[in-house]
């Protein structure tokens, strides 16, 4: 069986990840890097008739939980990883250049450290033909993964050891195939092109860390683009460590008005996925928007403290397992239950409701205008007299701003509502969320986008 045929790439849009699940052509398959959102892996296993008999982790994932242990239990998979992770759950403890024998494929560990300590690629051979490296953190197309996650104290050690790792896979032959984890849009990931795979020989020719003349350019270039990334990263690492079993199949309780204002006085969060219009049209005062999209895990777990009860506000029309199973995946399992009838039961009971604007990138009219995008993407290009809050900062500046009415803006409007949602909480009022962004405007109006800080 050709291996584009064998090798099914599972993107996970919303984190930037890939995993992967190999067919071995006698019925069973190959896990790496599963998230606890095994959704698209059991799909894609069924449609193939496959059993998953192995499971393999490069690291210990910051941006997800692991499914491994999931895997273990629904298909007896054997677990695959790092003896120097320290798992307390039963795995494979491999070491450098131990092998698994796949049956007709071997599997050959290489202790790669670098994004995470306990890093290990995973190369598929064929005989003794080198077929692909799943690299994980690595190498990506176009970059390697950050290497400040496990401690600031490491970064510049582990940016190191990155270095050594990326002259280690170098050395395979060329036409080798590359099969990252972390790629474009993942927090984890630092210049990474679209491209979400490669070859060892595109990468040398392409990718900037391999043209750095030695270990200290390249702990420079890397380091340079470390930008925020998400709060729930600093805790899912030693989740990973002892594993994560679903036992039941996760469903929203239904909870009616009374309950709910119980609830939130008691200090439980509403969190509304509804689109940013529909927020904006009305909300249940206090509440925190974070519309239901690909996205969404990451906000809710950057934003929201952990282990706080929550509650959902959502649109008939919106399933519940995409509100349960992302949030899941990345270490919240404090929903609680949804807002019995949504927003029009809230209103029957004679609850109030609260508002936004909802405006235009060319209907911009109060002195003060909040971007809370990344700070790469403001640098790139801005409305002119914008000031910069990172959404995940937002919160922290909110008593700092100068008083009177807010436009919050981003790239769509998702992220524009969430920080609405947010000012409101803090106490602001008249506040404006742009449905579109600042290059849009731009193309409008004919006018010029600020570039840089």
């Amino acid at each position: 069986m050709p291996l584009e045929d064998q090798l099914i790439s599972l993107v996970d849009e919303g984190l930037g990840n890939s995993s992967y699940l190999l067919d071995l052509g006698d019925g069973r398959a190959l896990a790496v890097d599963p998230s606890l959102d095994l959704r698209a892996v059991d799909r894609a296993a069924a449609k193939r008739g496959l059993r998953i008999a192995y499971t393999a982790e490069t690291h210990l994932h910051a941006d997800f939980l692991s499914g491994a242990r999931q895997l273990a239990a629904d298909h007896h998979a054997q677990i695959l990883a790092s003896a120097a992770g320290n798992r307390t759950f039963d795995h494979v403890r491999l070491r450098d250049s131990d092998e698994v024998d796949l049956g007709g494929l071997t599997l050959r560990a290489l202790a790669t450290p670098g994004h995470t300590a306990e890093h290990v690629s995973f190369l598929l051979l064929d005989g003794g033909r080198e077929i692909g490296v799943f690299t994980g953190g690595s190498l990506i197309a176009g970059g390697a993964a950050r290497t400040d996650l496990v401690s600031p104290d490491c970064t510049e050690d582990l940016a190191r050891d990155q270095h050594a790792s990326m002259r280690r896979l170098a050395l395979l032959p060329e036409s080798t195939a590359v099969w990252p984890t972390h790629g474009a849009g993942s927090f984890c990931a630092t210049r990474a092109r679209a491209a979400r795979t490669s070859t060892i020989g595109t990468e040398k020719l392409a990718n900037p860390l391999f043209a750095a003349a030695d270990a200290d350019t390249f702990v420079r270039m890397l380091t340079a683009e470390l930008g925020t990334y998400p709060a729930y990263f600093a805790r899912l690492s030693e989740l990973n460590r002892h594993g994560s079993l679903i036992t039941s199949r996760p469903a929203l309780a239904e909870l009616d008005s009374a309950r709910v204002n119980r609830l939130l006085a008691d200090g439980a969060y509403l969190v509304d996925v509804r689109p940013a219009a529909d927020y904006a049209a009305g909300h249940v005062p206090g509440s925190v928007a974070i519309p239901l999209r690909a996205q969404y895990a990451t906000w809710l777990g950057w934003l929201i403290p952990a282990d706080v009860p929550l509650v959902i506000v959502r649109n008939p029309d919106q399933d519940p397992a995409d509100i349960l199973w992302p949030a899941l995946k990345i270490g919240c399992d404090s929903i609680i239950g949804e807002l019995a009838g949504g927003i029009a039961a809230w209103t029957a009971d004679g609850e109030d409701l609260a508002t936004a604007r909802l405006v235009g990138p060319s209907e911009i009219d109060t002195p003060l205008v909040v971007d809370v995008r990344q700070a790469n993407e403001y640098t790139a290009g801005h409305r002119p007299g914008a000031q910069l809050i990172e959404l995940g900062s937002l919160v922290d500046h909110a008593d700092a701003l100068p008083a009177g009415p807010v436009t919050v803006m981003c790239a769509h409007g998702e992220r524009a509502a969430t920080g609405a949602s947010l000012l409101e909480r803090a106490g602001r009022c008249d506040l404006s969320i742009v449905s579109g962004n600042a290059r849009d405007r731009a193309m409008a109006t004919g006018q010029s986008l600020s570039i840089g800080r």
